[in-house]
């Protein structure tokens, strides 16, 4: 890979990320140790901003294909996203200023702990059982869109699998139709992000353009597999992925 363009192999990046993010989420953590690689001399906050340029493309067109074929209810997400988006604003004032690397063992511990509820609950996010209804139910998914919104403006690796973990663990949906939501307060937080990224000047844009069209591929491709293979085909992905991710933040901040 060392022999191919940046472009050519950060293409191939954006696909992958954009198929794993519209199935479960955590995309980011396949595209920004990317760009890390790709654009050695890329400041934190540029990868930040190109990261989610890319990201808001796929995020459009797995959401658009969930909103066809799995038509989610829109009072929980819509009021969530909504929320997210303020709190993605608000984080990615906070990532200009602080590097990535101090976020690492916090998402790292939060992996695991995810990562163990989930295999600790063979049945979690296999049917929809609400755990909360009406206001309750409205109030804790903004409250827990504004603080991974926040996360996500700041750092963002694994949000998306952050949100299907909040919609099912905490409020009782199956993984399919959470994942379907989640795409779209994802892409709330995503534009949050950008609002400010943007005006900063940190978007790298030949690269974030180039990878942002591969990830419209990797997007409407995941969609479709995820609504194909169901909520337990997503659980499987979200386990292993969860497992990678930890793997992967372990191993850097051991070396």
């Amino acid at each position: 890979m060392n022999d191919l363009p940046p472009e050519v192999w950060l293409g191939l990046a954006a696909l992958v990320a954009g198929w794993i993010d519209a199935v479960v989420g955590g995309g980011g953590l396949v595209q920004i140790p990317a760009l890390l690689l790709g654009v050695p001399g890329a400041t934190p906050a540029q990868v930040l901003a190109t990261n989610k340029l890319s990201s808001i493309a796929g995020t459009v067109s797995s959401t658009a294909t969930y909103c066809r074929r799995v038509r989610p209810d829109l009072r929980t997400a819509v009021p969530m996203a909504a929320v997210a988006l303020v709190g993605a604003m608000g984080g990615a004032l906070i990532g200009v200023h602080i590097p990535k690397s101090a976020f690492n063992p916090i998402v790292l511990v939060m992996l695991v702990l995810v990562g163990a509820y989930t295999l600790l609950k063979p049945d979690l996010g296999s049917v929809t059982a609400l755990r909360h209804i009406g206001t309750r139910h409205t109030a804790l998914a903004m409250l827990t869109g504004f603080a991974i919104g926040v996360y996500d403006g700041a750092l963002g690796p694994g949000t998306g699998s952050f949100l299907v973990f909040t919609l099912v663990g905490l409020l009782g949906y199956a993984f399919l139709p959470a994942t379907a939501k989640a795409k779209i307060v994802n892409l709330a937080t995503n534009i949050g992000a950008l609002v400010v990224f943007i005006p900063g000047g940190h978007v790298m844009w030949r690269t974030g353009l180039i990878m942002a069209a591969c990830n419209v591929i990797g997007g409407y491709a995941g969609a479709r597999t995820a609504v194909a293979r169901g909520s337990g085909f997503v659980r499987a992905v979200f386990i292993l992925l969860v497992g990678a991710f930890i793997i992967r933040l372990g191993w850097q901040i051991v070396d």
